[in-house]
Formats: structure tokens, sequence, C-alpha cells
């Protein structure tokens, strides 16, 4: 299983689509271990350097409708590649989600509310996540404040995120 603990990285934008985690210029690449240093390069967003910015960080808080665009598995495999195994949103694109999973990695939705609040107290912060995905929930702490987050899992994404993905999965099963 996947580590889903560290430093949280805030994209304050909603629809940040496949295109802009991964460049469609990249996809000929040969080893995901290529993809590593393009991760978000095309995200334009006020103050952002992804070479600054991407380094050090186990987790993404955004808006709503991340993943959006071009249905490829580039764009978790380019995440995990950067250490990046949790994103939280108000919802994902139905097909990067799923993607998520079956790479073993957390696509997490909490409620518009939450995740507003969530930007309130720590995206001015240097910000840690604790996910306990036995209880379901995720803890943010920036040293100052700290609250903990209720999530869902349809058991079946649960139990791939344990195995540490799809393949993982398939081979304990057949």
């Amino acid at each position: 299983m996947k580590n889903f603990n560290g430093k949280v990285l805030f994209l304050d934008r909603s629809d940040i689509n496949t295109d802009e985690i991964i460049p469609a210029k990249y996809l000929n690449e040969s080893t995901k271990a290529a993809l590593k240093p393009y991760c978000l390069e095309d995200l334009l967003l006020p103050g952002f350097d992804p070479k600054q910015d991407v380094p050090g960080h186990q987790a993404i808080i955004t808006r709503a409708n991340f993943g959006c665009g071009s249905s490829r598995e580039h764009a978790p495999w380019v995440l995990g590649e950067n250490g990046i195994n949790v994103v939280v949103a108000e919802n994902f694109a139905r097909i990067f989600r799923q993607n998520m999973f079956n790479c073993g990695m957390l696509a997490i939705e909490l409620p518009a509310a939450a995740i507003a609040e969530i930007f309130d107290l720590f995206s001015a912060s240097e910000t840690s996540i604790e996910v306990a995905l036995d209880k379901q929930t995720l803890t943010l702490d920036n040293g100052k404040i700290s609250r903990t987050y209720k999530f869902e899992l349809d058991p079946f994404d649960l139990e791939l995120v344990k195995a540490g993905g799809w393949v993982a999965f398939a081979d304990t099963r057949y």
C-alpha cells in the first residue's frame, strides 16, 4: 500500500484537466519515470511554479472536477512518480477517479463546504495530511489548527487501494 501522509499542495481551481496534469506532448515517453519532470507543467495558476511547488508534496487539495479532459492513465502515473498518492477534491472526472484507484492511489471526495473550509483554514500555511484508511478519515494540520474529515470509499475501490492497485489486486485473486 502506498503512503497517503505528507505535505499538501493546494491548487485553488476547479476543472484542472489531464492535459494540465501531464501535457499530451509527453505521452510518448517510454517509462512512467520519464514523465516525472512534466507534472502540472501546463497548469496556469497565479504564483504557481510546478518545478518549485510540486517536489516534496504527497497530496493535492483542489476544487471540483479534477482530472477532466482526456481519459489517460498518464495523469495518475505522473502524480505517483512525483510522490503524490492522494488527491482531495469536491469531485473528480469519472475515468480519472477510477484510474487513481486502479493505480492504488486515493481520490477522496469531500463536500464543497468542507473543501471551502479547508482552503480558508489551511491553504495559506504549510499543511500536512494524515489519512486513516480503515477509519476513512483524513486529518489536516498546520501546527496551529488540526481538523479531521470523514470520507467514504466504495468497498471495491478501497480493496484496490489496499492492494496497491488493480494489477496487485488481480495477482492475489486470479
